[in-house]
């Protein structure tokens, strides 16, 4: 290597070292090395499956403290907040004075989670309702919102309610339930846990209620309806409504032939 091509290649690298990249090999050395990686991968799924059935297991702690919330309506309390569904997310995220990007940007962190977030009907769909909560007073949210292109209900704090769920100085995801009037704390996920954050999936497998499906692993009574079956497009949610024939037929035929070809 000249001199010049040296200097260019590290000009590229910012001054950093070459990259010390992988091997290039066949087609078919490459299928081998993919087909060796997959083994661990489906072992890594299998744990992350067992870890939510295990967290679906979690005791629960009962929330008999009132908390309120302001709402783009006025107040809400924390049952409100359910919107007349069991289960509940709330993420506490740092949008407020004294954090930095106030008062045109949140957190930057907390904004990457909130431009992750999938459309939340489908978490409606399971009996789910997803919430962010700040301490910026609702004109503030909805300018917020506007501005960054986001759906998410959002509420602000008035109380003790983010330092009492341990999110009163770092972002956190918690996970309440509630039967009648009686609410309950079932889950908590910060830090890094967050980072996995965003995804339908990845919501419904913190929840107590988990994805509500039949191959999962859920104590006895526990709702499960049919893999695929609940599944819809965003806009064409109807409570009550039994699965659309023709997508079962086709959700079955793919099953079917996922099934034959080994995929798990």
């Amino acid at each position: 290597m000249t001199t010049a091509t040296k200097s260019a290649q590290d000009k590229r690298n910012n001054g950093q070292p070459a990259m010390q990249t992988p091997p290039v090999v066949s087609p078919q050395d490459w299928e081998a090395a993919r087909q060796q990686l997959l083994v661990k991968e489906k072992a890594h799924t299998r744990a992350r499956d067992a870890l939510a059935a295990e967290r679906r297991r979690m005791p629960w702690m009962e929330v008999d403290k009132t908390y309120a919330f302001d709402v783009p309506a006025g107040k809400a309390s924390l049952l409100d907040l359910f919107q007349g569904r069991r289960q509940l997310i709330v993420y506490r995220a740092f949008f407020e004075p004294g954090v930095f990007g106030w008062p045109d940007h949140a957190c930057r962190g907390c904004s990457m989670v909130a431009d992750q977030v999938a459309h939340v009907a489908h978490l409606n769909a399971r009996d789910t309702t997803l919430v962010f909560a700040s301490r910026a007073p609702q004109a503030d949210i909805a300018r917020l919102k506007q501005r960054m292109g986001w759906e998410i209900p959002w509420v602000t704090i008035t109380d003790s309610f983010d330092a009492d769920f341990g999110v009163g100085e770092w972002h956190g995801t918690n996970v309440f339930f509630h039967d009648g009037n009686r609410i309950f704390r079932t889950y908590l996920i910060k830090s890094r846990g967050d980072e996995q954050m965003g995804g339908t999936w990845n919501y419904l497998d913190i929840t107590p209620l988990g994805r509500q499906e039949p191959w999962e692993d859920s104590p006895a009574g526990y709702p499960q309806s049919p893999t695929y079956k609940w599944w819809n497009w965003n806009d064409s949610y109807a409570e009550g409504a039994a699965p659309d024939k023709k997508w079962v037929e086709v959700s079955d035929a793919g099953e079917i032939a996922l099934r034959a070809a080994g995929a798990q």
